[in-house]
C-alpha cells in the first residue's frame, strides 16, 4: 500500500511533486472502508465537507493520475460516471456484481479468474496491469418491483439503500 513518502519518491522520480492536494485524495481512499468506491463527484463532496479548498478540476487530474501510477483502479460500475478505489496488489485482487437498477454492488474474489487473465497475458507477452471482472445483474428486489417495466428513475432497493446510510455513517466518523 502506498504512503505518503512511497507517492512522493515516485512522483519526485518522475519530475511531479507531492502536492497536500494529492496527499489528501490519496489519504481519503486509504481511510475508506473496504467495498466502498467513489466517484469524482463524491471525492469532491466529501473534500468540500472537510473544507479542503479542492477543486473538481483537480480531483479529475489527481484521479487520473493515480490511476496510471496504479495507486488507484478505475471502476465502470452501473453509474454513468467511473468510480475509483484503492488498489490492492494480487491476491487481494476482487471483481464486481453490479445491479444495473439501484447500483448496488458487490465485491468477490476469485482466484481463477486473475489465473486465467495471466495465461492470457503471458501468451500474449504483455505484463498484467490489473483484473477485473464486473458483472452486471438485477437485484431480487428489482424483480418483484416489476423489472424492467415499471421502474422509476430513482428508485432503489432496500439493500442498497441500507448499505449506502451505514457507509456513510462510517466515512463521516473516518473522514471528519
Amino acid at each position: 500500500m502506498y504512503s505518503a513518502n512511497s507517492l512522493k519518491a515516485e512522483l519526485n522520480a518522475k519530475g511531479w511533486r507531492l502536492t497536500p492536494q494529492r496527499e489528501v485524495i490519496l489519504q481519503v481512499f486509504q481511510n475508506l472502508p473496504r467495498g466502498k468506491h467513489l466517484s469524482a463527484e463524491e471525492l469532491f463532496e466529501m473534500l468540500e465537507k472537510r473544507e479542503e479548498g479542492i477543486s473538481l478540476s483537480t480531483i479529475y487530474r489527481t484521479l487520473k493520475l493515480m490511476t496510471r501510477m496504479g495507486i488507484l483502479r478505475e471502476l465502470e460500475l452501473a453509474e454513468v460516471h467511473k468510480h475509483y478505489e484503492l488498489n490492492t496488489t494480487s491476491p487481494n485482487h476482487h471483481h464486481h456484481v453490479v445491479c444495473t437498477q439501484c447500483n448496488m454492488t458487490i465485491e468477490f474474489e476469485n482466484s481463477i479468474i486473475l489465473k486465467q487473465a495471466m495465461k492470457q497475458v503471458e501468451k500474449s507477452g504483455l505484463e498484467l496491469i490489473d483484473c477485473q471482472l464486473t458483472i452486471y445483474a438485477i437485484c431480487p428486489e428489482a424483480i418483484r418491483k416489476g423489472f424492467p417495466a415499471v421502474m422509476s428513475n430513482d428508485w432503489a432497493c432496500s439493500r442498497a439503500i441500507k448499505a449506502a446510510n451505514k457507509l456513510t455513517e462510517e466515512e463521516q466518523k473516518s473522514l471528519l
